[in-house]
């Protein structure tokens, strides 16, 4: 299996159950524990899940805590997937606690979160060359008390990603044509929070990127793209497609706040994709190569049969 494959889970499989950023209700836990369970799953609670933070409320536990769990689950062999259970805040503390050496010598596995888990995402292509969901997260109600987000996310536990077509019923063009490219983003405030590390080397040629976020004002959006078009993050992108823009500000101002900052790179650009915080959000890859479709009469990101 190459490293940056996503081999599909099967019923038995002892998965791990994290908490890299905020912390999740001992309610929220029951029921992601309960939902794996009933998919055939052997849910595997690490010590982030419960901890405390010393000092924060807002955060999982300590950092090292935090970042030794999912480095220990990663490099378990008999550790099938990886389930982060919400995000908030955190990630960004835990990322330069990781042992990228000893999880290079691992065997990739699926790990499935969105929002504050960009970070770990973009760690995971960057440093390990590793394919992973964005997913709604399972230790939270945007996910167990949605069923259209539940049933996305058990396909994209157990089905083959390769082939697979993502297409949101409320897309529309904002600049047509055809990309291909390697999947790459997530939530744009904490693709700009990490854009400014040190010895960090940013090459995103031929990639497709997926953009959202919630609860931010449209001028902090703006702010966002702005620091990424500056660092030259969108250099080389071949294709946009935006998700949803939950609790953000108007949303004609910000589809019109992307035509203007985004439009004159010239790829083709969806909006509403279907992924993201919103209510039915799909569960969508990272790291596997696709091709973005954007026409009057069709849009949709499918993922290489081959990947």
């Amino acid at each position: 299996m190459s490293r940056r494959a996503l081999a599909p889970l099967r019923a038995g499989d002892r998965v791990a159950l994290i908490a890299p950023a905020g912390p999740t209700s001992t309610e929220r836990q029951q029921g992601a524990q309960q939902l794996l369970r009933q998919w055939g799953l052997e849910p595997v609670t690490y010590p982030s899940s419960t901890a405390a933070h010393p000092r924060a409320a807002y955060l999982s536990g300590a950092d090292l805590v935090r970042a030794e769990d999912l480095v220990e689950a990663w490099c378990d062999p008999s550790i099938a997937g990886i389930f982060c259970l919400r995000g908030g805040y955190g990630t960004i503390r835990v990322l330069d606690l990781l042992d990228a050496e000893r999880m290079l010598g691992a065997t990739a596995k699926p790990l499935f979160g969105s929002s504050d888990i960009t970070a770990v995402h973009e760690w995971l292509r960057e440093r390990l060359g590793a394919a992973t969901w964005f997913t709604p997260m399972i230790g939270t109600g945007s996910l167990l008390d949605d069923e259209v987000a539940v049933a996305s996310l058990r396909a994209a536990t157990f089905e083959p990603v390769a082939g697979r077509c993502f297409a949101g019923p409320r897309a529309e063009p904002l600049t047509t044509g055809a990309a291909h490219g390697t999947v790459i983003g997530g939530n744009l405030s904490l693709l700009a929070m990490t854009v400014g590390a040190r010895g960090r080397s940013v090459d995103n040629s031929r990639t497709l990127a997926l953009l959202e976020d919630i609860g931010e004002d449209t001028y902090r959006i703006d702010g966002y793209l702005m620091a990424l078009l500056r660092s030259g993050w969108f250099d080389g992108v071949e294709g946009i497609a935006l998700g949803s823009w939950m609790d953000c500000g108007p949303l004609d101002e910000i589809r019109e706040l992307c035509l203007e900052l985004l439009g004159p790179l010239g790829v083709p650009m969806v909006w509403e994709l279907g992924f993201g915080h919103g209510p039915g959000a799909q569960s969508v890859p990272l790291g596997v190569p696709a091709t973005l479709t954007v026409d009057a009469d069709h849009v949709s990101l499918t993922v290489d049969p081959a990947s």
